[in-house]
């Protein structure tokens, strides 16, 4: 398991290139049969990556879960949200079956014990993308596909940002304890997300870019508003974001992204926007 600590603002003013994608890049999520996880003490998220191609993979595949965290299963303390973003596939969870199709959805919650991931067709394998927080109780285990969720369309064509929002794991459609996630997709023509950019002082988040062509890319920008860097990210890639730093990218094509938040509320507008003409 990949372990990530938390950065200092000011040291993070002088990192270099390298330095800023080893503390906040997550490369590589899918690799055939395997669970592939990164931790990072920011809020203590997770992401978990998996894509089974010859057998059924259970959550904790190859993992010392008492050693990496202190309980005697994944979510014993922890809920977890996961998307589907490769071919048709089924999650097992205690017993409940939910086949999943691309862009689908399904909210897990505390206390689960046992989960499993399949392919229905190893020739186009599911690749399912998870994140995961801490938790205080249970709420209910649901599956969400896209027809569920929350659309939100927002952006314009002549500022490059017209997308849609679609909130699934949100309390707009169901209780969690602090986790939150959604899908947002960006119309052709359009290349900017959350720009406006923002902070939340009370959560961190987590971007995961997808439906980016091989030979494009997304340049995500980070960093407190008046020192901002950039990373480069590639398709399936994801990058963690602390609650100081701003968060948003811009394509050389349009994409599509999934983010993910926790931290002390759900509460969206608690947030403080920075005016474009503010950054630097």
């Amino acid at each position: 398991m990949d372990i990530r600590y938390s950065t200092n603002p000011e040291d993070f003013k002088r990192y270099t290139t390298e330095e800023t994608r080893r503390e906040f890049l997550i490369p590589k999520l899918f690799e055939q049969d395997k669970v592939l996880v990164t931790y990072s003490h920011v809020d203590r998220m997770c992401a978990f990556g998996c894509m089974p191609v010859n057998r059924a993979v259970p959550l904790d595949d190859g993992i010392d879960v008492w050693h990496n965290f202190g309980t005697s299963f994944i979510l014993e303390r922890r809920e977890m949200g996961i998307f589907n973003v490769g071919g048709a596939g089924t999650v097992t969870a205690d017993g409940q079956t939910f086949k999943m199709g691309y862009e689908d959805c399904l909210y897990i919650t505390m206390g689960t014990k046992e989960v499993t991931f399949s392919s229905e067709d190893k020739n186009n394998p599911a690749k399912f993308y998870m994140v995961s927080s801490p938790a205080h109780r249970a709420y209910k285990t649901t599956f969400i596909p896209m027809s569920k969720a929350n659309h939100r369309p927002c952006g314009s064509p002549e500022t490059a940002n017209a997308r849609v929002i679609n909130q699934f794991i949100h309390p707009d459609v169901l209780q969690t304890c602090q986790l939150s996630m959604g899908l947002t997709q960006l119309q052709k023509g359009s290349v900017w997300n959350t720009m406006p950019a923002h902070t939340h002082e009370r959560r961190m988040e987590l971007y995961f870019y997808f439906e980016i062509p091989e030979d494009q890319a997304v340049f995500h920008m980070m960093g407190t508003p008046q020192e901002t860097r950039h990373i480069i990210m590639h398709n399936e890639q994801a990058v963690i974001g602390p609650s100081w730093s701003i968060h948003s990218g811009c394509g050389t094509t349009n994409y599509t992204f999934i983010w993910a938040m926790a931290g002390e509320n759900l509460a969206f507008d608690d947030m403080d926007e920075i005016a474009i003409k503010d950054l630097k």
